[in-house]
């Protein structure tokens, strides 16, 4: 079985969090670090051991701004591999005040409603900048579900893999792993330090490649993955911190095999023919909805 995964030790996890008020200003926050002291940037921080995600969330944004918030979705997953992986939310506040430069403390200088393009300010680092537009984009018109981490216990960083083949006539198809009740493949990330270091798509297409015939004009290098959902919870069996992220994977269009999905090359898992309507369009609509994952 794949091994549990310990925050500090294995993976690092951070948070951080874009908040817009009435006026559509955006919360940055003035760091104190010495590294960085004097420059803005939007709330965010390391994940503690024993914490949830929107447990840690909330934490931070109260730490370094004074205020209180609530989460409304993730709008990006960013990850170095599993040895760092950032859960970027949108949320709203929910009280509190502001903090001003007379409360300067090791988490922040102070917090300001900043009406005006960012990049006008020294910031800590631009790779805000792209998360701001996704939040700006949600905004206007989200695409995507709202999408919250769910409290269940996972001990590794694992990977729940909806791999869908849609032919030219407009058929679907879902591979399936048949060990026990038919289910989604469960992909586990390695914890050596090279396996850490690699990103979180690395296993994904291990699975591909073992157990499908990738043979031309097949490509091995299947499309963009996306995060559909995923499930945490703080302090599981012996202390593991590990997450699992419900994923989707596009598979190339048919090709040399016909206008059907190439069968498997592991009798464990088989490709299962979606017929019916309702849940084929559920599919296929979430299949366009996914929050992004950058690596």
């Amino acid at each position: 079985p794949p091994a549990p995964v310990s925050l500090g030790r294995t993976v690092c996890y951070v948070v951080l969090a874009v908040l817009f008020n009435e006026e559509g200003a955006v919360l940055l926050v003035q760091e104190a670090k010495p590294e960085c002291r004097g420059r803005w940037y939007l709330p965010a921080g390391r994940m503690e051991p024993g914490e949830g995600i929107v447990e840690a969330l909330r934490r931070e944004v109260k730490e370094e701004s004074g205020l209180e918030c609530e989460p409304v979705t993730l709008l990006a997953l960013e990850e170095r591999g599993p040895a760092w992986i950032r859960f970027a939310f949108l949320a709203r506040p929910a009280g509190g005040t502001l903090k001003t430069l007379e409360e300067a403390d090791a988490e922040s200088l102070q917090a300001r409603w900043w009406p005006g393009d960012p990049r006008a300010l020294p910031l800590r680092s631009p790779d805000i900048l792209p998360v701001l537009d996704l939040a700006a984009r949600y905004c206007q018109s989200p695409p995507h579900p709202p999408t919250l981490p769910r409290q269940l216990p996972c001990a590794p960083l694992c990977l729940r893999l909806l791999l869908p083949f849609t032919s030219a006539a407009g058929d679907l198809w879902v591979l399936l792993a048949t060990a026990g009740t038919p289910h989604l493949p469960v992909v586990a990330c390695g914890t050596s330090p090279r396996e850490l270091r690699a990103g979180l798509r690395q296993p994904v297409l291990r699975l591909l490649r073992d157990s499908l015939p990738w043979d031309p004009p097949w490509d091995p290098q299947p499309g963009v993955l996306g995060l559909l959902g995923l499930q945490h919870r703080a302090g599981g069996a012996g202390g593991s911190d590990g997450v699992c992220f419900n994923v989707v994977l596009s598979a190339p269009g048919p090709g040399t095999h016909g206008d059907v999905p190439p069968e498997p090359c592991d009798p464990a898992l088989r490709w299962w023919h979606v017929e019916d309507e309702g849940l084929r369009g559920r599919i296929l609509q979430r299949l366009r909805a996914a929050v992004p994952i950058r690596s």
